[in-house]
């Protein structure tokens, strides 16, 4: 007949928590880099603990009005406003187009280089 075998749901378990913890790591890595930038640009660092302060905030850095806020719970415009402020966000930190460009595709990267580098707030 059939032969089964039966995995071990405690391994299962083990990646599953594994997971979760780096994920954990690695959201706690880019609050403290937004932490970061934010104390760069004069405003304060918790604000990048607070969900929907945070992005106003950041709007406040990058000189877009607080409405955009809104933008970003629109399913399709907030991917083209995240885009508009990642170039944006570049921009106030003296970088160039194509380091925007760098934190839209390879954020995780480029954040901290923009946030613990000698980049500097110009408005």
């Amino acid at each position: 007949m059939y032969e089964y075998e039966y995995s071990d749901p405690g391994a299962f378990a083990a990646l599953g928590i594994g997971y979760i913890i780096v994920m954990l790591l690695i959201a706690a890595f880019i609050v403290a880099c937004y932490w970061k930038l934010f104390t760069k640009a004069g405003q304060p660092g918790w604000a990048a603990l607070i969900p929907i302060y945070n992005l106003y905030v950041l709007l406040t850095i990058v000189g877009r009005p607080a409405w955009w806020i809104i933008l970003f719970l629109i399913p399709c415009v907030n991917i083209v406003v995240a885009i508009l402020v990642y170039l944006d966000l570049a921009r106030v930190f003296g970088k160039s187009t194509g380091f925007g460009v760098g934190l839209i595709l390879l954020g995780i990267i480029f954040l901290p280089i923009l946030a613990f580098g000698d980049a500097e707030y110009v408005g």
